[in-house]
C-alpha cells in the first residue's frame, strides 16, 4: 500500500507598512550580522589599495587646521580663548569632520547601494546608518591625534574627558537624524546629493570651529547664545573644547538644547525614512 505525501510550505509575504513607523530595533538585532558586514566593507572600500591607508583619517583635519591657524589665528586675529589657536581649532575639527563625513556619505547611500536593496529584503534604514557608523574609526583615529597635538602644547585633559561618551553620543545622533532624512530626499531629489558638499561648507562656518561661542554673547547677549544651541553641533564642538581643554566650564546649556534638537532630528528622520521606504525600489 503506497502512501503519498504532501510537502506543506510556509510562504512569508513581506508588504509595505501603512502609517508612521519608528525603527524597529528587534528586526534590526536580527540583522545585526548584515550592518557589521556592510560597516567593515565601508571601512575596507574607503582605504583599498591606498598608500597612506588610515593616515587619510587625520590629513583632512589636520592640514585644515593648518590653513584655519594662518588665516583666522594669524592674520584675522581671531580669538581662542586664551588657547593656542591650532588646538583650539583642531579640537573643534575632529567632531566637525566626522559629522561633515557622515552626513556625505549617509546622504548618498540610498542611490550608491540601489542594487542591493531593490532586490532582496533587509532593514533599510541599516544603508543610511552604515556610514554613520563607519566613520567613527576616522574620528577615534582624529581624537588620538589630538590628544598628541594637546601634549606638545603642554595641555592636560581635565576630568571633563568623562563627558565625551555622551557628547559622541549626541553627535552620532544628530548624524544620523539628518542622514535618515537627507537619504531618503536625495533618492527623489538628485539636487541634494548634488549640493550636500556645499551646505557641508556653509554649516561649518555657522559652527563654532574657527570661532569661540563667546563671541556670540559678546556680540548679541546671553539669550542669542541660548538659542544658538538649538544648532546640535554647537554644543558637541565647544563641549569637546571644553572637556578636552578646560579652557571654559561645560557648556550645559547648549549641550541641553543642542540634545532636544539632537532627539527630534533622530525621531523625525526615522519617521519620515520609514514613511518613504515603501517607494524606494519604485524610484529606480
Amino acid at each position: 500500500m503506497a502512501t503519498n505525501k504532501q510537502s506543506s510550505t510556509t510562504s512569508i509575504i513581506i508588504q509595505p507598512s501603512k502609517g508612521w513607523k519608528l525603527i524597529d530595533f528587534k528586526e534590526l538585532k536580527e540583522y545585526r550580522d548584515l550592518f557589521y558586514f556592510l560597516i567593515l566593507r565601508d571601512i575596507k572600500v574607503l582605504y583599498k589599495q591606498t598608500v597612506l591607508g588610515f593616515i587619510w583619517a587625520v590629513i583632512k583635519p589636520l592640514f585644515s587646521m593648518v590653513v584655519f591657524s594662518v588665516i583666522f589665528g594669524g592674520l584675522a586675529k581671531v580669538p581662542s580663548d586664551g588657547i593656542p589657536y591650532p588646538v583650539f581649532s583642531y579640537s573643534a575639527l575632529v567632531p566637525w569632520t566626522y559629522f561633515s563625513s557622515a552626513l556625505t556619505g549617509s546622504t548618498s547611500s540610498l542611490i550608491g547601494r540601489a542594487s542591493i536593496f531593490t532586490k532582496v529584503y533587509f532593514p533599510r534604514i541599516i544603508i543610511p546608518l552604515t556610514p554613520v557608523m563607519a566613520k567613527l574609526l576616522d574620528f577615534g583615529i582624529a581624537l588620538i591625534i589630538c590628544f598628541g597635538l594637546m601634549a606638545y602644547y603642554g595641555i592636560v585633559p581635565t576630568v571633563n574627558v568623562v563627558w565625551i561618551p555622551l557628547l559622541i553620543c549626541l553627535m552620532v545622533l544628530t548624524s544620523s537624524g539628518i542622514g535618515m532624512w537627507l537619504s531618503a530626499l536625495a533618492l527623489q531629489y538628485r539636487d541634494i546629493k548634488l549640493g550636500i558638499n556645499f551646505v557641508s561648507q556653509l554649516l561649518m562656518y555657522a559652527a563654532p570651529v574657527v570661532w569661540p561661542v563667546s563671541l556670540i554673547a559678546e556680540k548679541f547677549g546671553d539669550k542669542a547664545k541660548l538659542f544658538y544651541g538649538f544648532y546640535p553641533m554647537a554644543g558637541v564642538i565647544e563641549g569637546f573644547r571644553s572637556a578636552l581643554l578646560g579652557h571654559n566650564p561645560m557648556p550645559w546649556s547648549l549641550i541641553g538644547m543642542g540634545s532636544i534638537t539632537s532627539v527630534l532630528l533622530f525621531i523625525t528622520g526615522a519617521l519620515y525614512f520609514q514613511r518613504k521606504e515603501r517607494i524606494f525600489a519604485d524610484v529606480f
